[in-house]
This record gives C-alpha cells, sequence and structure tokens, in this order.
C-alpha cells in the first residue's frame, strides 16, 4: 500500500501546545489515579476481589474470529482476535511475533490507527523498510480498525531493523515512540538501545533519537503542554528521565536528557527500591552527560547516580494524566512485588502512590493504561496467572480477563501458529479505543495475537 493513500492526521506536530489533545490515545484525565491516591496516602494497602464487584466474574468466551474460547471475560464482553504470528498483513509481509506495546490513535475518517511493537531479538533481517539495522529482526506494524463494524481492516510493516521492541508510547502529535529494551551491540558493530519515532499513518523513521539515550528503554509519556518527554528503563538500578527537547513536537532536533534526583539532606544518591505507599519525595534533576555512552563508557543510570540521582527496580510502564506522569517499577516495593509512582512536574514532588502487599494482590505489573473515562488496566507480567487486571478508586484489584489461549493440536484453519498451551504468555500493549473508550487492544505477546474487546464498560470501574 502507497503511504500517500492513508490520510495525514487532522493534529499538526504544534497543535498540542494550543490544547488540541482531544481523542489522542493516552493523554486523558487520570481521575481514578487521582482518587486512588488521595485514599490510600497513608491508608492501607490494596486488596484484591476474586471477581469484579460490577462486570462479575470471568467466564470463557469463544473468539468472533477463530470460534476457540482463547479468553476470559466477564458476561457480556465479546471480542475478535487479528494479526496473529505469521498472517500476511496487506503489504504481503507475514506479522512479525513478540507482539508487545501498542498504542490507538483516531483518524480523521473515524477509524482507529495502531502502532504495535514486535519484542523480537537476533539478527535474521529485518522484517521491513525502513530498517535501522538490516540485520535486525525487531520493529512495528500498523493496523486500522472500523469501530462501528467492528472488524480490523488492513497492517503493513512500519518499521524494521531494531532490536527488542518491548513498550513505548504515544505522542500528542500523533506519533508513537517505540523503545528498544537491550544496549546490545551488532556483530557489524551497530549500536542498539534507542528510541525511535513512528506516524500512525505512514512508515517510520529509522534514524534512533540519540539525545534520549542509549539504555535499555521500555516506555515514555509525553507532558502535552511542554513537550517534554519521559522515560523508563528496565533495569536494575534504573533511572526515571526526561527529554527536554529544543524544538517541543519535533523530537529530532535533538534535546538534553535528565535523571530525576530524590532529595536529600547529604545529595548522595537515594534507592527507592523498598519503599511502601505513601513514601513522598522532593526532587529534581540532573543532566546526563553522555547519554549515547559506547564501549568503555559509563551507562547513563550510573552517570546520574554519581551525581546524587535516585534508582529504582526495574522500570517499566509508563502513563500521562491528571497533569502528572505515572511509571510502574515491576519488583520494587517493600515485598518486592511492584509499585506505581505519581510524579508532579508543577510542585517537583513524586510519591509512591501503591505498592504492592503480596502477589497475591498484584505480581509485578509491567503495562499501564487508561480509559477515557479513567478506568485503570494492570497489564502483570508475573507467575501467579496471566491477567489484565482493573484498579479501583477504593484501591481494589480485580481480574478483568484472563489468557486462556491453547491453540489445538490440529491447528487453526488459515493460521501457521504452532499448537500448543500459550495460557502463560503475558499480556501486553493494553490502549483504549481514543474519546469514548468501546473498545480495548491488548496483545498476548505468544504465540503473538492482538484482541479487539467490547462491552458494557460504563457499568463499571474501567
Amino acid at each position: 500500500m502507497s503511504d500517500g493513500n492513508r490520510s495525514r492526521s487532522g493534529l499538526g506536530r504544534r497543535g498540542f501546545l494550543t490544547g488540541g489533545v482531544a481523542g489522542i490515545a493516552g493523554l486523558t484525565a487520570l481521575g481514578p489515579l487521582g482518587a486512588l491516591g488521595a485514599r490510600t496516602a497513608g491508608a492501607a494497602p490494596m486488596v484484591k476481589a476474586p471477581e469484579s464487584p460490577d462486570y462479575g466474574p470471568l467466564r470463557p468466551v469463544k473468539d468472533q474470529t477463530t470460534g476457540l474460547p482463547l479468553l476470559a471475560l466477564p458476561r457480556g464482553f465479546e471480542y475478535l482476535s487479528y494479526g496473529w504470528t505469521g498472517d500476511e498483513m496487506s503489504d504481503g509481509t507475514p506479522t512479525p511475533g513478540m507482539h508487545d506495546g501498542m498504542a490507538a490513535f483516531h483518524r480523521p475518517d473515524g477509524k482507529i490507527a495502531l502502532v504495535r511493537n514486535h519484542e523480537q531479538g537476533g539478527y535474521t533481517g529485518a522484517f521491513t523498510d525502513p530498517s535501522y539495522d538490516p540485520r535486525a529482526t525487531g520493529g512495528t506494524t500498523n493496523l486500522v480498525f472500523d469501530p462501528d463494524k467492528g472488524e480490523f481492516l488492513e497492517s503493513w510493516g512500519s518499521l524494521g531493523g531494531t532490536i527488542r521492541n518491548c513498550a513505548g508510547g504515544p505522542t500528542p502529535w500523533g506519533t508513537w515512540l517505540t523503545c528498544e529494551e537491550t544496549t546490545e551491540t551488532g556483530a557489524d558493530g551497530t549500536r542498539h538501545g534507542y528510541v525511535f519515532e513512528v506516524p500512525f499513518d505512514a512508515k517510520g523513521d529509522a534514524r534512533p533519537l540519540k539525545g534520549m539515550g542509549r539504555f535499555s528503554h521500555e516506555a515514555v509519556c509525553v507532558d502535552p503542554g511542554t513537550g517534554i518527554v519521559y522515560l523508563t528503563e528496565d533495569a536494575t538500578p534504573s533511572g526515571f528521565y526526561r527529554y527536554l527537547p529544543k524544538t517541543p513536537g519535533r523530537l529530532s532536533d535533538g534535546g538534553e536528557l535528565q535523571m530525576l534526583v530524590v532529595r536529600t539532606p547529604d545529595g548522595s544518591s537515594y534507592s527507592t527500591y523498598d519503599d511502601g505507599t505513601g513514601t513522598e519525595y522532593r526532587t529534581g534533576w540532573v543532566t546526563i552527560d553522555n547519554p549515547d555512552y559506547g564501549p568503555g563508557e559509563t551507562r547513563p543510570a550510573e552517570q546520574g547516580a554519581a551525581k546524587g540521582a535516585a534508582v529504582f527496580r526495574r522500570l517499566e510502564g509508563a502513563w500521562w494524566g491528571n497533569d502528572r506522569a505515572y511509571i510502574v517499577s515491576t519488583s520494587g516495593g517493600p515485598k518486592g512485588q511492584g509499585q506505581v509512582f505519581e510524579y508532579d512536574p508543577r510542585t517537583e514532588t513524586m510519591r509512591v502512590l501503591f505498592a504492592s502487599p503480596d502477589a497475591a494482590v498484584l505480581n509485578n505489573p509491567d503495562n499501564i493504561s487508561v480509559s477515557p473515562r479513567g478506568g485503570i488496566v494492570l497489564c502483570e507480567d508475573g507467575s501467579e496467572g496471566e491477567y489484565v487486571h482493573g484498579l479501583t478508586t477504593d484501591g481494589v484489584v480485580f481480574p478483568f480477563a484472563r489468557n486462556d489461549v491453547v491453540v489445538p493440536a490440529g491447528g487453526i484453519p488459515g493460521k501457521s501458529v504452532e499448537p500448543g498451551d500459550y495460557r502463560g504468555s503475558e499480556w501486553c500493549g493494553s490502549t483504549f479505543e481514543p474519546s469514548n473508550g468501546n473498545w480495548l487492544f491488548v496483545n498476548t505477546q505468544s504465540p503473538g495475537i492482538t484482541f479487539a474487546i467490547t462491552g458494557p464498560w460504563r457499568t463499571g470501574s474501567l
């Protein structure tokens, strides 16, 4: 498909600075997160309900595409699957595997555009052009969905030649920032560990945004008022970073990378590893002098820590809302089961919004997203079953969806995935249809499937 046949977004790159963000995924106000924070500051830890207090218990539901009961959902919800690994895309390319982070955008024609990551490693060749490293197998694909008809219309490869595209985040100007969760160097000397930009309606830019640092990138979120990009790092120790662009909305123009400081009396680096719900911090920032570090040089987190910056344990999910950045530490907290932090740039403060008290409540949360109604969705990456969870303003975690994917021995007609039990595969990339949130799009990483889920959202917390 020619890129010229796809219409451009009606929101210009600079329009977000004048309030044009309505309808762009990832920028909704986080009313429930704000209410949850007020409720949990110094309060009892969260509890986990066996089922949603509003939607009810999970039950097997058949996929409208294959007829198989691939998911368990509350009564009234239904779904279809699309873009299984190996399915031929509209450009004739097989769908790559290892589906991961994703975001949804409105198109001017009323359709929904999605940009999807593929966390593939290895060097067997790029699956599409343009490609950063022609030998590397990761990248992104773009999809189009008709929310009125409830069907996917097309898909194509949008960026290739990257490695382990795990998460990322949407921008207010209609692009997806896809992140490499690695710092490896290819056999030909090509260095990885960068952020790349992909429009929702065209091919991506294969030039890495090196000013945003070379490290094990996970997710990003963008302040729509300033254009500042906040970045997480999936490592231990890791830093929480911000990128101050020279030109808001034009990240390729360059900028400055900084790492968050928790202010201590002696100016030393602070570890957040064991901090529990309600812990509060005064914050600041230090500049990373060498964001694009090379062999034998010090990685950004260690550069920042040497200047007194704070360190975290495996920062993963990130989301902007309520004029704040919300970030997830997958294995932080007193029990090592996860923390969600809230950073307020206006007051230069941060706090632990909640820390999981036990794996039975929340087991290593990863991706975080929010519906246009303010509902909170958490994807777990743990060992207690694979669930998409909801979170109420009262601090109650409940299961919303369970991965029940089993490919029968004879396979699935028209699919190339291998038979097997995939119920242990993690959820990733949850993102709601912008504005009205009638559809939740989410991936299971293996065998690699994208789901579109709809139902009586307004009767419950999501």
